[in-house]
């Protein structure tokens, strides 16, 4: 690049460090140090490593777990296994004991590895269903769950503080003769497999089940893992789409290898389904900690479920397994618990009001789900789900994050179930609105590079009529309430005043007179502004329709506009500016 003069590209890729957070790293694969290469995962791993020493006296007795998925960088060299070989290299230097997977695994096995060997904390080299070219850095705490502040400072105080490397942290070759090197794939495989099992609530059923469905893995991880899982439930072997089957990096047949992304994702999934005659197809993303479902409709289309949807399927199912096992009236409900961010659906406050149990909002991510059901857990709580609208979901509380193999066994379960009453899933979602009202929402997102727009975005909205003045009404309808995340605002509370914040990135929930609510934030691992919105009706209520915002224009600069169609907003734009 110097001998070319691409200054533009040395800049780049020299100009900045990454910065480490809650989410851990996430980058290109490159040279500098912005982007994730051999030198950026030893600096990473060697603050990582001090900051352990200063927080644990046994890290040298306990050790930490890492796993990667099959992410490569040919141009570069980069590439999942070989920065997890870093990473280990630099920790068996120090005497601290790793566990290293010889082989590609799912994301959620490095959490449970955690919590089933006792392990000080773990990483998993992954960058999910980012752009082939990009990876990750991802950091698990003692407690099984991603870390949350004051730990991603610590650690990238750390890092700064031992940026040049040790003598031994190139030695791969050494470490991987090392005896502190372990290789927990065999057994984690078959406990977790063992482990889900207490999950299966009707293996007659699933054995003598007829139902139809299929696999894809997007060329990610996830085939052996799920076929795994399914086979542990006694479930038929689900169909699995032979093109995307297989680990492959390039990711060849898709644009962008996340199933969030609906139909574009799945085309060779239906295609596979319509020719084997099944009605319901799994898919998950690259690292298998997510799930989308999709159900083929008497018209013979394919409805693609969004994330909110599937949190108040599976949040029923699993909540009616729970009253299975237990008995009516035999458990203490008052000790049951679901979770869901900030930004999902409120459908399971809705169940949890009506049928006795806990529910609780976190900030947006995982992270502070799984924190907060280990703290629930701890005190004897019972959590029994937890959800994010972004097609995240913990069914089991063995991993306190979101888990798309467990998630994937559950749902075919579930399918199986629903398949011998003959109903479907888009009839028991609709029996659950009916239930126990309404929950109608609409969420994406626009593609944004430019930090200082989005800084002035949200800056205009946080004085639109003067300095710490929010906007009071968006296309008619009157703004009851803001809370804002980024500041800790909330015109809510007595002092106007929320804790925790979130100061990392920008957040801002509008709730609207007619009880609506929509949020515009940023992401922590994308370049993109999400927006979120929902509409909750009471149970019973089916004219929801004649209260819904259709047009919300947020300041001068955030403008939304919804068409509604069949109980879902299937039309929207956004304009910025």
């Amino acid at each position: 690049m110097v001998k070319d003069r691409a200054m533009s590209e040395l800049q780049k890729c020299f100009g900045a460090r990454m910065e480490f957070g809650t989410a851990g790293l996430r980058a290109a694969m490159g040279p500098g140090v912005s982007c994730m290469n051999d030198l950026t995962i030893i600096q990473t791993t060697q603050g990582f490593c001090a900051y352990l020493e200063q927080c644990f006296t046994d890290l040298k007795q306990k050790g930490v777990v890492i796993g990667f998925d099959a992410r490569a960088h040919p141009p570069s060299g980069g590439s999942s296994k070989r920065f997890a070989c870093l990473a280990a290299s630099v920790l068996i230097s120090r005497g601290v004991p790793v566990y290293l997977f010889s082989d590609i695994t799912p994301t959620p096995y490095v959490p449970f590895t955690i919590s089933h060997l006792g392990l000080c904390a773990g990483v998993m080299v992954t960058a999910s269903h980012n752009p082939k070219q990009d990876n990750g850095y991802k950091v698990y705490w003692a407690n099984g769950a991603q870390i949350i502040p004051p730990h991603d400072k610590g650690i990238a105080a750390a890092i700064e503080q031992n940026l040049e490397p040790w003598p031994k942290s190139w030695d791969t070759d050494g470490a991987l003769q090392s005896s502190l090197l372990n290789d927990p794939y065999q057994d984690i495989h078959r406990e977790y497999c063992k482990t889900i099992q207490q999950h299966c609530f009707h293996r007659e059923l699933n054995k003598n089940s007829e139902v139809k469905i299929v696999h894809t893995s997007v060329h990610g991880v996830g085939h052996i893992f799920v076929q795994a899982a399914f086979k542990a439930f006694d479930l038929h072997p689900p169909y699995a789409v032979e093109q995307q089957k297989d680990p492959d990096p390039e990711f060849p047949t898709v644009k962008y290898p996340n199933p969030e992304e609906g139909e574009g994702v799945l085309t060779l999934s239906f295609a596979l389904a319509d020719q084997e005659g099944a009605t319901v197809i799994l898919a998950n993303d690259p690292d298998v900690d997510r799930l989308a479902i999709a159900e083929k409709q008497e018209s013979g289309q394919w409805r693609v479920f969004s994330g909110n949807e599937l949190g108040a399927l599976l949040g029923w199912w699993i909540f009616q397994c729970w009253k299975l096992q237990k008995g009516e009236g035999k458990a203490s409900i008052k000790d049951v618990y679901m979770l869901s961010s900030t930004v999902s659906s409120k459908i399971l406050r809705a169940i949890a009001v009506k049928e006795g149990f806990h529910f609780e909002e976190t900030l947006t991510g995982f992270k502070w789900m799984g924190n907060r059901a280990r703290e629930l857990m701890d005190q004897g709580k019972n959590v029994l789900f937890a959800f994010e609208e972004a097609i995240g979901y913990m069914c089991s509380p063995a991993v306190l994050d979101k888990d798309g193999v467990s998630a994937a066994a559950i749902a075919g379960e579930f399918v199986s179930y629903l398949a011998s009453k003959n109903i479907t899933l888009s009839h028991q979602l609709r029996s659950i609105y009916e239930e126990y009202g309404y929950h109608i929402s609409k969420n994406s997102y626009f593609i944004c590079h430019n930090q200082d727009t989005i800084k002035q975005m949200f800056e205009r909205l946080r004085n639109y009529d003067g300095e710490n003045s929010y906007p009071k009404e968006c296309g008619g309808f009157a703004i009851t309430a803001v809370r804002d995340l980024t500041t800790g605002y909330d015109s809510n509370q007595p002092d106007n005043k929320i804790l925790p914040t979130s100061k990392s990135s920008q957040m801002i929930t509008f709730t609207f007179a007619n009880g609506g609510v929509a949020t515009i934030r940023t992401s922590g691992t994308e370049p993109k502004i999400k927006y979120y919105t929902e509409l909750c009706a009471a149970p019973g209520n089916r004219f929801w329709t004649a209260s819904l915002f259709h047009t919300i224009t947020i300041g001068r600069d955030v403008t939304i506009n919804l068409e509604p169609v069949e109980n879902r907003f299937k039309y929207v734009t956004i304009q910025i500016g």
